[in-house]
């Protein structure tokens, strides 16, 4: 990328351009009319004419092997893509960062990039995303790089991605495509595949194509005579017609293991057992807390939706309260609205728990824009009034002034490294203090018949001291309405 050009590069233009007796003058216009102080913070970055519409190149993003050998490591036929931007706002780094996250999708579905290019526009072209000039440019790079797909930072109309196709001559998908594509190869569940499975045909839907009035069939209409001859229902209608009917049977299969989730959660609540929710970007290490939380030997991979399927697992606080800690999908920018429908059920943990810990990764360039993304989902799964705490996660490979800055910002957050175990004993406090308390205060005598009421109030409340007695368990606890009122028949009376 290259930036506009200096004070002492326009006066070696202005010499050539402006006769001797006005060039002193142009001097002193130009130093007038620009100002780096004023104007370079300003504007941001300066871009000639040409270099802003131009196709740029974005360096760094290949995957491709060097060394030959590596290649038993890796599949056996890569599908070798170019990545295709269009910057329609923000800085230049911003679409930079946008398109080396598309890298990462890519090279996570099994790709090789070969190249990738951004286009500045202010808003994709309605016929082939990047225009039709542009198109042709890229056409040059797919031959020259030997490219056999292109990927788009953003979602495609049908009509774009037909148009792009017809120019390009390789295959052509959009972000939300590879995305859907990742989710389908992690999903190992029955509901995720079913999810993902839904999500795939609400975006298949509108983009099938047929070959017209080629493959219609007969009307039919009787035994013969009258209304058996005619264009009929065509091929692609009927696909339409049976992925709907697909779509329907999914949803109800998925509302059916709604129902299941919904028992378990309602059970939970019955026996007043706190809910942690963790939620976060893809990669920012959300397993690997859970892990180190709570010993749940989850997949952990450097790779983004490396898991998928939302895991629950039990957790203890320092102080002894039991509570449920729940891993929930990982979010990324632009993630695909029908991929949030289907997952909408899974990501209801979140809106159904007490505490969110809301996890970023500190050695991420942009940690602040990966805060305001899952922010926004947490939004649209309605659960804005849970409380969050941010988990700076990564701390040991993170700037430490980028750590200072996340810490003044979020009021409350913490640094934590899930794999040297940094910042862990620190959280587990923050979560006891955080987590919501019980609101009767009791102190009974309890037989140590009803060793289950002793039990219980560990369970289900927060013990504050305990002591055995010849009459039985002294316990002094903080528990809900319920277990007070099964613990009232052994509250001592109160001296005269």
């Amino acid at each position: 990328m290259t930036s506009s050009s200096s004070p002492s590069q326009d006066t070696k233009r202005f010499a050539h351009t402006y006769p001797e007796g006005l060039r002193a003058d142009a001097l002193m216009e130009e130093d007038v009319a620009w100002s780096h102080e004023i104007d370079g913070e300003r504007d941001g970055d300066q871009f000639d004419r040409s270099e802003r519409a131009a196709l740029r190149r974005v360096v760094g993003l290949s995957t491709e092997l060097e060394d030959v050998t590596e290649v038993e490591y890796r599949q056996l036929r890569l599908e070798r893509v170019v990545l295709v931007g269009v910057w329609t706002s923000g800085t230049a780094q911003d679409a930079e960062n946008s398109l080396a996250e598309l890298a990462a999708l890519a090279e996570t579905a099994g790709a090789l990039v070969l190249d990738g290019v951004i286009q500045r526009r202010d808003k994709p072209d309605a016929a082939t995303y990047i225009g039709s000039g542009k198109a042709e440019e890229l056409r040059d790079v797919v031959l020259e790089t030997g490219a056999d797909t292109v990927i788009c930072d953003g979602e495609l109309s049908p009509g774009q991605l037909i148009h792009l196709e017809d120019v390009v001559k390789v295959k052509v998908i959009d972000r939300t495509a590879l995305i859907l594509d990742i989710f389908a190869q992690h999903a190992k569940s029955r509901e995720g595949k079913a999810q993902v499975a839904l999500a795939q045909m609400q975006y298949m839907l509108p983009r099938l194509r047929g070959w017209g009035q080629s493959l219609s069939r007969q009307m039919g209409g009787g035994s013969g005579g009258l209304a058996t001859r005619g264009p009929g229902e065509t091929k692609i209608e009927t696909d339409r017609r049976r992925i709907r009917e697909k779509m329907a049977k999914m949803r109800r299969e998925i509302a059916e293991m709604k129902t299941g989730r919904e028992i378990k959660r309602a059970e939970r609540r019955r026996h007043k057992v706190p809910s942690v929710a963790i939620a976060g970007y893809t990669n920012a290490g959300k397993s690997s807390l859970l892990n180190r939380l709570t010993g749940a030997g989850v997949l952990v991979e450097n790779a983004l939706f490396a898991t998928l399927d939302p895991t629950v697992r039990r957790a203890e606080t320092p102080s002894g309260r039991l509570y449920t800690l729940a891993d929930t999908v990982g979010f990324v920018r632009h993630l695909p609205h029908d991929l949030v429908e289907a997952f909408r059920s899974t990501m209801e943990e979140v809106g159904d728990s007490d505490l969110i810990l809301h996890v970023v990764d500190g050695s991420h360039p942009d940690p602040e824009e990966q805060l305001a993304t899952v922010r926004e989902v947490i939004r649209e799964v309605g659960a804005t009034d849970v409380p969050e705490i941010v988990v700076i996660n990564k701390a040991d490979a993170a700037d430490p002034l980028v750590l200072q800055r996340l810490l003044r910002v979020e009021k409350r957050a913490i640094a934590v490294s899930a794999r040297t175990g940094r910042g862990i004993e620190e959280l587990r406090g923050l979560i006891d203090n955080e987590l919501p308390r019980p609101a009767v205060e009791v102190e009974a005598v309890v037989p140590y018949t009803e060793g289950r009421l002793v039990a219980r109030a560990h369970s289900e409340g927060e013990v504050i001291s305990e002591e055995h007695t010849p009459e039985g368990t002294l316990l002094k606890v903080r528990v809900h309405e319920e277990l007070a009122a099964d613990l009232a028949p052994y509250v001592p009376a109160p001296a005269l």
